[in-house]
């Protein structure tokens, strides 16, 4: 019989800065335990301290260490670290945020029960600063960009994805290789007065090259895909992770896209038609989600999933109406959408989840958000009106249009029907006489190919 192995246990390390008021905070520290659940850990608890900063050796200050310490079962102390001197107005302040009531202490380890494995940071932090918290507390310490880049690399799925994400993760693996016990030694033959960490860093950067040729070829595949479609109506929906994007994207399309309750489900775009079909087609692609703090490299390896949102007509900004910090998240997402250029492309707001607020929320959303368009994925009577006001948006910019189709180029007439709606058809001896209404690069298109240009 298969022994099952413990699932991990992990303990939550918050730092609230200054100015981050406790909303806020409680919801970081919250995001950030779906996060590690998502990994399949279990969440023991947390460990918070309102700090000015988290520049200090330890993250922590020693108090608070020494709290952390003896619930993972370490020492509390850094070999080799002596605390520097701190003034006595720096000590008060410290003194008052551990007993602070907001700030509750961890329950006392129950007897027989296991110490968590892993300590869990909610801001990225330096490698010495890993070291330094994994010898005071005995448990292997991940920052928030770490955990981020371990669900992307096993939730990626897509060739491209999957590159990208190696790129990422051995990025911020890169700067924490540590020397092994035998890294003084000296290697003979090929690479003959190299440490183990020296080849270990030549590896990464080898593999880092790779990859970047390998990635490079895919995008460029990507790419033409993309201009394939280039004169399709296109609508990318996007937006702050786990908003009920591809609930949307499978109400409106009726594909059968993975749609679950943890941050990061999906990673790979996904294109399809908008269902019940429109003339001409809409194609609607669901993005990867954002987040808080999403590790740099990961937004740039993601760019050409991202070219989605840049090259689409219309972006729909999909937002949880139900989280108390909805606005933090659209504010995330539209940063992120700055950064490649993409906040120039029409764009409505989409409060998704308003089955989950009361009539009095609801109405204040109205008043912020008079444009915005309340509903829920769930109601089919909600996306049947997101479809319509879709269609609404694209008939605005179609302009009228005739093609003459020679009876020698039947072959076009798929393509056609395809990216324009035909309003009449009727023949002559030239060929097959079609009224037509489309996008006007679409039209010019199609003119051209008619006409053999």
């Amino acid at each position: 019989m298969e022994t099952k192995q413990p699932v991990p246990r992990a303990i939550l390390v918050g730092i609230q800065l200054d100015g981050v008021d406790d909303v806020a905070h409680e919801a970081s520290l919250k995001e950030l335990g779906r996060l590690v659940e998502t990994l399949g850990y279990e969440v023991a608890g947390s460990v918070s301290q309102k700090r000015g900063g988290i520049g200090g050796l330890t993250v922590l200050g020693s108090g608070k260490l020494a709290e952390l310490a003896a619930i993972t079962g370490g020492t509390g102390v850094v070999g080799g670290w002596t605390a520097p001197q701190k003034s006595k107005a720096r000590q008060r302040f410290e003194a008052a945020g551990a007993a602070s009531a907001e700030d509750p202490v961890p329950a006392p380890q129950a007897e027989g029960e296991r110490r968590p494995e892993f300590v869990i940071v909610d801001h990225e932090i330096s490698p010495s600063q890993a070291r330094n918290l994994e010898n005071a507390t005995g448990a292997q310490v991940l920052d928030r960009t770490g955990v981020i880049v371990e669900i992307f690399h096993r939730h990626a799925r897509s060739r491209e994805a999957r590159l990208q994400v190696e790129m990422a993760r051995l990025k911020y693996v890169a700067p924490r290789l540590r020397e092994s016990a035998s890294g003084s030694e000296r290697k003979r033959g090929v690479g003959a007065g190299e440490s183990d960490l020296d080849l270990d860093r030549r590896t990464v950067r080898d593999r880092l090259a790779e990859l970047k040729e390998q990635l490079a070829q895919v995008q460029r595949d990507s790419a033409q895909r993309r201009t394939a479609r280039r004169d399709q109506l296109r609508v990318a929906l996007v937006g702050y992770t786990n908003a009920g994007k591809s609930s949307l994207m499978r109400a409106l399309t009726g594909s059968e896209v993975l749609v679950a309750d943890q941050l990061f489900a999906t990673l790979d775009t996904t294109v399809r038609a908008l269902k019940p079909d429109a003339k001409p087609r809409v194609l609607i692609s669901d993005t990867v989600g954002f987040i808080k703090q999403l590790p740099h490299d990961l937004v740039a390896s993601f760019k050409s999933t991202l070219d989605e949102a840049l090259e689409a007509s219309l972006l729909l900004f999909v937002v949880d109406a139900s989280d108390p910090t909805y606005d933090a998240q659209l504010e995330v997402s539209r940063t992120v959408l700055h950064e490649i250029g993409a906040d120039a492309v029409p764009a409505r707001l989409v409060l998704n989840k308003i089955d989950r607020v009361d009539a009095e929320t609801r109405a204040a959303l109205l008043e912020r958000h008079p444009d915005a368009i309340l509903l829920s994925a769930k109601s089919p009577d909600d996306v049947a009106a997101l479809r319509e006001t879709i269609i609404a948006f694209f008939e605005a910019s179609m302009v009228d249009g005739e093609l003459v189709l020679p009876y020698a180029k039947q072959g076009l007439l798929g393509d056609i029907y395809e990216n324009t709606r035909v309003l009449s058809e009727d023949f002559d001896p030239a060929g097959r006489i079609l009224k037509v209404r489309g996008l006007p690069g679409a039209l010019a298109r199609l003119q051209r190919a008619v006409a053999g240009g």
